[in-house]
């Protein structure tokens, strides 16, 4: 999944660094980056959600990006498939930000569906219109969307192609920098925008589990991973 040079630079991290322009990485990353990818693991296997720090969907094979060191649902997937049985997963990412990593270490895997609803033009700068391919599915929005053009996206583009590619099971990148009092990002979705994109994912699969990407409001995010877990109960 990640080179085991770049997995051992991580294990290897002494004192604090920055591996990237966004990245800031310590003493005990590499340990913190372990057990989200660990908790990834487990929320496959129970179906679950895993709340965890760093986030994972940007990270790529060989470096880290933007606070992501391991792509913990990438590491999720694998798992299920070579030890769960689980033969074909659609990965759906709602963070407001494109799924760069987790598109780039599936890309030619047949295997994985990776689909990215993102605000766009934004950073990272990927994921724009024209990006989707056989197995990739980007859906850009533009700023200020909100449950209604969300919503939208899922009924014409994310719904019909997760079912025709018939997943066992279905991993959320989710993320909630989208919602409408986020500092990062321009975009509109409430609480009960995310209650119901959670319960969407949720119906597209016989299986599911979800992963914690962004969401930088510390006052709204407990709200929103309540609500998107209403959701994800409420499809089972």
């Amino acid at each position: 999944m990640h080179d085991a040079g770049y997995v051992d630079s991580i294990e290897a991290i002494a004192a604090d660094i920055w591996l990237d322009g966004d990245t800031y990485a310590g003493s005990t990353t590499g340990e913190a980056a372990r057990l989200a990818a660990g908790c990834a693991i487990t929320a496959v296997e129970r179906g679950g959600f895993a709340l965890v720090r760093p986030p994972g969907h940007h990270a790529l094979r060989s470096r880290a990006m933007g606070f992501c060191i391991f792509d913990n649902v990438a590491v999720a997937a694998r798992h299920a498939q070579r030890e769960l049985g689980l033969e074909r997963v659609a990965v759906v990412d709602f963070d407001v930000h494109h799924g760069n990593g987790t598109e780039a270490l599936f890309a030619d895997d047949p295997t994985v569906l990776t689909v990215s609803l993102h605000q766009w033009p934004f950073w990272p700068g990927t994921g724009g219109p024209g990006s989707s391919s056989e197995g990739i599915v980007n859906v850009p929005l533009g700023a200020g969307s909100g449950d209604a053009e969300y919503r939208l996206a899922f009924e014409d583009i994310v719904e019909p192609v997760v079912r025709a590619f018939n997943p066992d099971l279905v991993l959320v990148s989710a993320g909630f920098d989208a919602h409408r009092e986020d500092p990062m990002a321009e975009m509109a979705v409430t609480t009960e925008g995310f209650r119901d994109l959670a319960a969407r994912c949720a119906a597209l699969a016989p299986r599911i589990g979800a992963v914690l990407e962004g969401g930088y409001n510390l006052e709204t995010l407990p709200e929103l991973v309540e609500a998107a877990l209403e959701g994800f109960e409420g499809a089972g």
